[in-house]
């Protein structure tokens, strides 16, 4: 089935990229049936939650993200509690996002690491993550008179639906996450965009970035689900580079109009083109 109706789980962070405002055309494009799921770069998780597979492998090269994931799986009660401690006040705010340069950040639990970034996540400006050349968190305070930081009804769904189901969460490479992939599984895939213009390549998401010769991989590894029998989605913004690529290959590409709403310049947020590259016809 397209989608679980028992689980109301929806993202609970907000995230660059994030596929909330596109989840309604993305959805069209899935496949009645699934055997198992997989999302290499599950971000904020909008189209996880928003199929609600009942077996899925989601993985994210971000280990803070993922960390976050594991603690609402495994250990909500504690994340809940610790989450009711934070202040929405600056001096407050920079004490705790100064925490990773500290040597107190490596003796954190999981669950005041998960905490943490919750937290930072609802009160920095404009709930953008990004960190310095040292993997050191470095958005400024975002000045929201009430920023939700405990969702508790939204936390408790995702746990729900984490418990409930069988999830795999993995913090490693795209390409190793898909590698038990085989035919009747789905792959979304919704990795760091090709940039439009030579100064909107967004990269500090993690260290390492995600350029070009990445793009090359992710696409040979598309090629290769393809002989496998796999189904896959992937979203891209619209350059001649990606369209180019997947075309040669023969896919089939969508062209899409999405919201962008996270952007330090604020001209650069509204309705941007972009592709969902497929292999299979859709629904």
């Amino acid at each position: 089935m397209k989608t679980n109706e028992k689980y109301i789980a929806q993202p609970f962070l907000k995230w660059a990229g994030g596929k909330r405002q596109l989840l309604p055309e993305i959805k069209k494009y899935i496949p009645e049936t699934i055997n198992t799921y997989y999302e290499p770069f599950v971000g904020a998780g909008a189209v996880l939650f928003g199929v609600s597979p009942a077996h899925a492998v989601i993985n994210d090269v971000n280990s803070e993200l993922i960390n976050v994931y594991q603690v609402i799986k495994d250990d909500i009660e504690a994340l809940i509690e610790d989450l009711k401690k934070h202040q929405n006040d600056p001096e407050y705010f920079y004490e705790i996002r100064n925490l990773d340069r500290t040597e107190v950040y490596p003796t954190l639990s999981g669950v005041e690491k998960a905490s943490r970034i919750i937290y930072l996540n609802k009160t920095c400006f404009n709930g953008l993550y990004r960190v310095n050349q040292k993997g050191q968190f470095n958005v400024p305070f975002g000045k929201y008179k009430n920023p939700q930081v405990v969702n508790e009804p939204v936390l408790r769904a995702v746990h729900q639906y984490f418990q409930e189901n069988e999830i795999t969460i993995l913090n490693g490479d795209f390409e190793k996450t898909v590698e038990r992939a085989s035919e009747g599984d789905f792959v979304y895939f919704d990795p760091p965009y090709d940039p439009v213009s030579d100064t909107s390549s967004f990269t500090s998401y993690t260290l390492t970035g995600f350029q070009r010769e990445e793009q090359y991989r992710l696409r040979d590894l598309c090629v290769e689900l393809d002989k496998r029998g796999c189904k896959f989605l992937l979203s891209n913004s619209a350059t001649d580079f990606i369209k180019e690529i997947y075309q040669e290959k023969g896919f089939t590409i969508k062209i899409v109009s999405a919201s962008r709403n996270i952007n330090s310049v604020g001209s650069k947020r509204g309705k941007i083109d972009e592709v969902l590259v497929l292999n299979y016809e859709s629904n």
